[in-house]
């Protein structure tokens, strides 16, 4: 089977190929934003825009179920240079696979999700406390989670005599 060599952008496409990929998820299009994204990163390897561009597109891809995606973008939050991006996109990454789970709909999700949606918020209140001046996006994060707990009552701790949380991805 052939196989294609990728084509590099130049360095003066990479604000308009930050645009498109912005567009592409907005459209619901994950892969080209992803690809957009891997494609400034070969150019601009700490580009923090492209990473945390990418990063929501892995985090779009989440109902597909492709656990390395998970992986991956964690350590893409792990690799942001403002501590502050580095919770608030934990938490992001925790909130989104919760929800992934959640709308699964498979025996023991709710538990699966408050134990995600619990972690999302954990995070969210430490992005919270590291948050500039005007910049309250964890803490509408952190309200999002609290609501889908509150108005789903089957979204609740695991049982305690459940020694090992299960886990899907």
């Amino acid at each position: 089977m052939k196989r294609f060599e990728l084509k590099s952008i130049s360095e003066n496409a990479i604000d308009s190929a930050l645009e498109k990929a912005v567009w592409y998820r907005a459209l619901n299009e994950p892969l080209e934003a992803e690809s957009i994204c891997r494609d400034v990163l070969v150019v601009d390897p700490d580009h923090q825009l492209a990473t945390s561009t990418l990063l929501l597109a892995l985090t779009d891809q989440f109902a597909r179920g492709l656990g390395q995606r998970i992986r991956e973008s964690r350590e893409l939050a792990k690799s942001l240079k403002s501590d502050y991006e580095k919770e608030y996109y934990a938490g992001l990454i925790a909130e989104r696979r919760a929800k992934s789970q959640y709308d699964k709909g498979i025996p023991g999700c709710g538990h699966l999700a408050y134990e995600g949606l619990e972690e999302a918020m954990a995070h969210y209140e430490k992005a919270q406390k590291l948050s500039p001046e005007g910049k309250d996006d964890a803490v509408l994060r952190w309200n999002t989670c609290a609501r889908i707990i509150n108005g789903h009552p089957d979204i609740e701790p695991a049982p305690a005599s459940q020694s090992e949380p299960l886990e899907l991805e």
